[in-house]
């Protein structure tokens, strides 16, 4: 698919920079947003229409947080290839809606590390959920737009004014690879923290 319309999004950030102005310009274009914890109360303050991502899936937040996202109604919509017609079925038969847009941004483990905390308090800072989503919608960025950074908000905004709400394979790409750096960044310094 070269130009992706963009109507359902899913938004979990740590940095939350431009996030109200972002999500606004996507509300303001019809798109559904969907969010966890932090991020939803953000834009709930800002006024902003957003579903919880518990309420998608079913099932609460557990675990003081470490799951979230990862259940099939998160992923299933992220990894669905939409020019496969049985990929679309198999959401239809699930009732699984996609996703078009996944912007995320990782826990900050660096300010972990910098603020030295034990190790037990710096490994809750090792995000799980947000990586896998990353990874997903980078995977397949054919169908989906990943955000791996509020850098790329104004970009994205100029893609989906030119493309009429929509995006454009070759900047899907760009992202999709920018998602793989953040992630691998972000394995590195974890692998380097905690090595002995």
């Amino acid at each position: 698919m070269e130009i992706l319309p963009i109507r359902r999004a899913i938004l979990s950030v740590t940095d939350k920079s431009g996030l109200v102005e972002f999500a606004t310009f996507l509300t303001t274009r019809g798109v559904e947003l969907i969010s966890t914890g932090g991020t939803q109360k953000v834009l709930e303050a800002a006024g902003l229409p957003v579903t919880a991502v518990s309420t998608v899936t079913g099932f609460p937040e557990v675990l003081g947080g470490r799951v979230k996202t990862l259940h099939p109604k998160i992923h299933a919509g992220i990894l669905a290839n939409k020019d496969e017609e049985s990929h679309m079925q198999t959401l239809t038969e699930k009732g699984i809606r996609p996703f078009d847009l996944v912007c995320v941004n990782l826990y900050d483990f660096a300010g972990a590390v910098e603020r030295q905390l034990s190790l037990e308090e710096a490994v809750e800072e090792i995000d799980i959920g947000g990586p896998c989503m990353l990874r997903a919608a980078a995977k397949n960025f054919h169908s989906v737009l990943v955000l791996p950074s509020p850098q790329w908000y104004p970009t994205a905004m100029d893609e989906m004014r030119t493309h009429e709400n929509g995006v454009s394979l070759e900047f899907r790409q760009i992202m999709a690879s920018r998602a793989f750096e953040a992630t691998s960044r972000y394995d590195a310094l974890i692998t380097s923290y905690l090595r002995p």
